[in-house]
This record gives C-alpha cells, structure tokens and sequence, in this order.
C-alpha cells in the first residue's frame, strides 16, 4: 500500500465553501453566529481593558489543478507536504448543521452570481479552471477579479493550489513580468507557506525555518520577502526571549526567537492567554459555599475529591485520564449542580456527548460546536458570555487555539472552567496544542485520575502510553493478532473478521464493530476497505453520489470533527442522514465534499467515539505513519474488543517505543507566563 501522508489533509475534513444558491445556510448561519459572538466578546474586552462545477473537458494545466483543489477539498489527497506531520492538517472549516435556530444575525450570501463570472473570466484568461471559480471568489472577497488581475499569486488563496500552480495562471496573465523575484510572488507565497504551517499544527514558524521554506520553493531574497509581506500586514512577526528570566542585567541582552505568524492565529493565542488567565484569577474559593464544596469533596472517591477540591477554589482546573476517569468529571458535574450552580459539559463530538450524558444522569451536557454557535448549551446573556457559572470541556486535547479562545472568552467573570482529556491521544486538528501547552506550563491545578481503564484493553493501553507495547493476557479474546503478509490479504481479513469473526466469536454485530486505519488512500486505505465492506454488508448501486440507503457513513462538517450516521434516503432537498438522535440533511452539491463511507475511518476521524469492537489495519507500508499517540487513539477506540490486522512487523513496538508525537511551534506558554504566575507543585 502506498500510504498517503494519514492524518493530514485527509482529516481535515471538507473546507467550507457555502457557494450553493442565494439562500443563507444552515452551515453558513453557524459561521455567523460565531462571527457574531466573536464581535461580542472583543466588545467586552474592549470595555474591561459552494460546489466546483464539472470540469470534464479539461486537460493539462488546468485539468491538474482543477483535480488539486478538489483532491484537497475531498481529503484525498493532504493540502501540503512542507510542514507534513502523523497529525491532521485540517483545511478552512465548514460549519456543521444547527440543531435549533440560534438568535443571531442571517450568515453570509454565496458569492454573488456577477462577482463569480468575474473570476471565473480571469481564470479562464490565466489558463485556470473556471470550475474553481465559485472558491477563488469566495476566498478573494469582493472585487476578487480585480485582485487576480493586480496579483496572480493570490490564486494561492484558494485551497489546494501550489506555488507552482499559480506561476503558470502569473505567467498567462503577466507574461515574461512573472518572474520568481516578483514580490507578489514573495509575498503570496509566505502567507501561502504559513496556512500550510497551520494546517500542520504550528500557529507560528522561526523565522529561519520560513526563511529556509521560501528558499526551496524558489523565492530569492526570502528575508526580503518576509519583512514585505510584514508591511503590508500580511502576517506578523514576533520577538520571544529565549530561557528565563534571572533578575540580572544580562536578562536585558537575552537572546530572542524571532517567529511569524498568520494574524488569525496570533490573534487567537493571545485572546486564549488573555482568557486563560483571566478565569485563573477570577475564583479566589471565597464565594461563600466553601463548607459546601468541601462535603461535596469528602463525598467523592480518590481523584474525583481531589478534582471538587480544586475546582472550589480555582477558576481554571486540568484533568487527565483515560476513558474510566470520565467518572471524576462526571462526579464534578453532580456535586456543582447539588451547590445549585449553573453546570454545563460539552465534548468534541455527538458519540462522547451522549456517552457522558449517560454519566451525569440528566441534560447539560453539549457539543463544543454546538455551544459555541448557539445550537445547543444554555444560551448567551447581554454581553454575549455563556449562562454558566462552571463549564467542563471534555476531549480537551481536541481544542485548536481559535476554538479554544472562542470557549475561554464566552466564559463570564468569575466562572470556572475545566479542561479534561487523555493527553496520549493525538492532538487537535487546528493549530495549537492547547491542552499540551498548559500542562507544560503548569499555571493551574492539574489532577491526574488514578482509575485505570480496566481489563486487558486497559491494560495494554497503559504500555502504549508509557511506551512500551506489552503483550497482555486476553482469555476473554478482548486482543486478537491478526497476521498479514501483503495489502491483499490484509483487506480480505478486515472484511472477514467485521462480517464473521467478531460477530461470532465476540458477539459484536458488524454494525458496532469500526475499522480505523492510517489513511484514506492506497491498497488498505479507507476507500479501498468502505468499498469492500459496502459489498458485503450493503451492497448496491449508489444511486445518490456513491451512497445508497443504509449505509453507514461519516459527515464531515469541520476539521477535525466526525459524525458517524447513517443513510436514510435521498429526495431533493438532498442526502438524509441519521447521525446519533440528529436528522442531517446535505445537499446534492455537497455530498461530494462531505460525506464518505464510514465502515473505515483514519485514527483522527475516531477521536472522541468508541466502539464495542475495534480493527485496526496495520499494513506494512505505513510504517512512516504510525506513532505512538497514533496507535494509542486507534487501539483506545474499543471498549470491549480490538482485533489488530498487523503487516507492520516490528514497525509497530518501534513506533510505539521511539515515536512521539512531532512538535507544534506555538506561543501560549510564552504569552502566559507573565500573567499566571506557575502553580505549585
């Protein structure tokens, strides 16, 4: 099998291009509402302080960009290798569908149809696809015509087009005036290098790695190019001290790490620093309930008192621990509602949500999407803050930093909030490594869980995280190896053990048994094994784009985010799918982008789901993928059974052992240093 780069570009789901008709969306109302709460929340602080159209005729250039932007827009192939990494490379995010009308201003119109014929003039003139034309105006905003003709290069803009892509459209439009020392050119293509930095995880890169990027993409001057694209506000640069400070006066002389960074995420980091900070001075423990929360405490077992505790007298708590712990937030949960506060959980997708409402007995519990935009949580007062007085973020290492500073500065003054997660899982799909960074940083309570997962999954799961993949007793068949020696065979004894073994022996039906492997592409990706296990399990012709009633299916709204569901019907509004207790509709133009067979999925796409019954397919050519936060997500997702259809050889214990996860070049911990001054112990 060739492996395409996994947990890249393919999971970073569908970007959100919502060209589809004059009519304001579902997706795009959700953009809006976070728009609008965004505009809110800077407000409070300022006071304290579309579908591609058919391309068939196609060829040479054109044909291949064409299939670029839209190999890119369907995560089958990653957006970028410059900055590749075993984690998501997630592409702009699409909003998911609301649940409930959110009270919020009507979100954004398609592009409008002249603006569109515009562009795509331009296009066809430069020798570009006209069938891009709805995304390069959405991306290039009003005017986009007048702006290709200025620029070529801001081509760029539009997701999946590569430097060398937009230097054929610059050389069409321009002539021999489109020459690599053009600064357009420069500039274009470090903003361009930047959002494939992000979609790599960083939310800022050393000027000497940018530099050095620019270089091998053919930029002479790449210093030069920076500082322009500096001053014309393109992106921002930064100077970090480097070490800490002494209280000497050589401190003044310290070395500095000069970093840059697109403005969004920069902007984003420090709002989080900012929120950060201001949630962990807002609780003091002196609110009157101290005897309270001290009851509620000795009441709870082990940890979970530990986290009471903690929570009664700080505004900002981590917690960490595996599937079992999910007990002790659980239990903080029922102690806050018994002080009479105002408690609400939010997970990263429907599966955990429904999982941790079966823990906490009652309503309360949320989607992070679903809070932010309105569709579900407890509402937004005057200023636009969150009705809560303590909210507890589960699958925490899942927050970007926009998403994060998004829930930190929705939080009123003198709320709590909790950050839980297991930190062994692979990390967000946006940029950022929130909940890494803070552990890192120490500058609140951390309370580790105590409570294994249990049995001999658990057991297994606790070497994978300590590095070391252990053999472990199974005499209830809970970890069966299986063997393989090529892709062919690996295929054929994922689809057996899904349509027989594990019903048979395990008892688990082929419904509740999921198939994770590395990537989407290949001979053992995920088209190749969906396709094998729809033949067997629902077999037709795919009279709706592929998909035929009774498949099961994953929709992917947003980077980094998967609903699992199946397909009810198709009538012409679009595709109908039932995804946990939600009834989804995706149109016709977007089934295409959105919507892939679910029976496989790659490790990020099972983040925060489990499953009864787990096959993992290992070949024996994703051995550059595997990692150990990797294998720890994809062995993790099962509660009662994992079959490993294993072609890796001693690829797998090597990962495990020697492979961690790859960094992410932030700035959280520096921004909050000197606002949280570190915690004790």
């Amino acid at each position: 099998m060739s492996t395409e780069p996994p947990e890249t570009a393919e999971d970073a789901e569908e970007p959100g291009t919502s060209a589809e008709g004059a009519q304001v969306s579902e997706a795009g109302a959700e953009l809006a509402a976070q728009r609008v709460e965004r505009e809110r929340i800077e407000r409070r602080r300022a006071e304290r302080q579309g579908p591609i159209e058919a391309g068939g005729k196609l060829s040479g250039t054109a044909a291949d960009l064409l299939a670029a932007v839209r190999a890119v827009e369907s995560g089958e192939k990653p957006a970028v290798t410059v900055f590749a990494e075993a984690a998501p490379t997630p592409r702009r995010p699409e909003p998911e569908p609301v649940r409930r009308v959110a009270a919020v201003a009507p979100g954004p119109a398609a592009p409008a149809a002249d603006a569109v014929e515009d562009v795509r003039g331009v296009l066809v003139q430069g020798g570009a696809p006209e069938g891009i034309a709805v995304q390069a105006a959405a991306a290039l905003g009003d005017g986009g015509a007048d702006v290709l003709r200025a620029d070529p290069w801001q081509l760029l803009r539009v997701p999946g087009v590569r430097p060398e892509q937009a230097d054929g459209f610059a050389r069409a439009l321009l002539g021999a005036g489109a020459g690599p020392d053009d600064e357009r050119r420069g500039r274009a293509v470090t903003v361009w290098l930047l959002e494939q930095a992000a979609l790599a995880g960083h939310t800022v890169l050393d000027m000497a790695a940018l530099v050095a990027a620019l270089g091998r993409q053919g930029v002479p001057g790449a210093e030069e190019a920076v500082r322009n694209a500096v001053s014309e506000g393109d992106v921002l640069v930064f100077q970090d001290a480097v070490g800490e400070a002494g209280g000497t006066e050589e401190d003044e002389e310290r070395p500095v790490r000069v970093l840059v960074g697109l403005e969004r995420c920069a902007l984003a980091e420090e709002s989080l620093a900012d929120g950060l900070a201001r949630l962990a001075d807002s609780v003091t423990g002196q609110d009157g309930a101290g005897e309270e929360w001290e009851r509620a405490a000795a009441a709870a077992e082990g940890s979970a008192g530990e986290l009471i505790r903690a929570v009664a007298g700080h505004g900002l708590v981590l917690h960490t621990g595996g599937e079992a712990s999910l007990t002790e937030p659980a239990a903080l949960v029922r102690a806050a509602r018994g002080l009479g506060l105002r408690v609400w959980a939010a997970t990263h997708g429907p599966v955990g949500r429904a999982r941790f409402a079966g823990l906490v007995e009652g309503t309360g519990v949320a989607t992070v999407a679903g809070l932010l935009s309105g569709a579900e949580g407890p509402g937004r007062d005057a200023d636009g803050a969150l009705d809560v007085d303590l909210l507890v973020v589960l699958d925490a290492p899942q927050l970007d930093v926009e998403t994060a500073a998004l829930v930190t500065e929705s939080l009123p003054d003198g709320a709590r909030l909790v950050l839980a997660g297991d930190p062994g899982v692979l990390w967000s799909a946006g940029p950022g490594r929130v909940f890494a960074d803070l552990l890192a940083a120490r500058v609140c309570p951390q309370i580790a869980s105590r409570r294994p997962d249990p049995g001999p999954l658990g057991e297994l799961l606790s070497g994978i995280g300590a590095g070391e993949l252990n053999h472990v007793a199974a005499p209830g068949k809970e970890v069966v190896i299986v063997p393989v020696r090529d892709a062919g065979e690996a295929v054929h004894r994922t689809v057996q053990l899904v349509v027989d073994s594990v019903p048979r022996a395990i008892g688990v039906p082929a419904e509740e048994t999921q198939v994770i492997t590395p990537g989407h592409g290949g001979a053992v990706g995920t088209r190749v094994l969906n396709a094998a296990l729809k033949e067997r399990l629902n077999p037709g012709p795919g009279r709706f784009g592929g998909f035929d009633p009774g498949d099961r299916v994953v929709y992917s709204p947003v980077p980094g985010r998967t609903l699992p569901g199946r397909v009810v019907r198709a009538d012409g509004e679009g595709l109908r799918l039932e995804c946990g207790d939600e009834e989804i509709v995706v149109s016709r133009e977007r089934v295409e982008s959105s919507v892939r067979h679910g029976w496989a999925l790659t490790a990020h796409q099972a983040v925060g789901c489990r499953w009864p019954a787990v096959v993992v397919v290992l070949p024996g050519d994703a051995v550059q993928v595997l990692s150990r936060p990797w294998v720890y997500t994809a062995f993790g997702r099962a509660d009662r059974h994992l079959s490993v259809v294993h072609g890796a050889d001693q690829a797998l214990p090597r990962a495990v052992a020697e492979v961690s996860a790859k960094p992410r070049t932030t700035r959280l911990p520096v921004l909050l240093a000197p606002q949280v001054p570190a915690a004790k112990g």
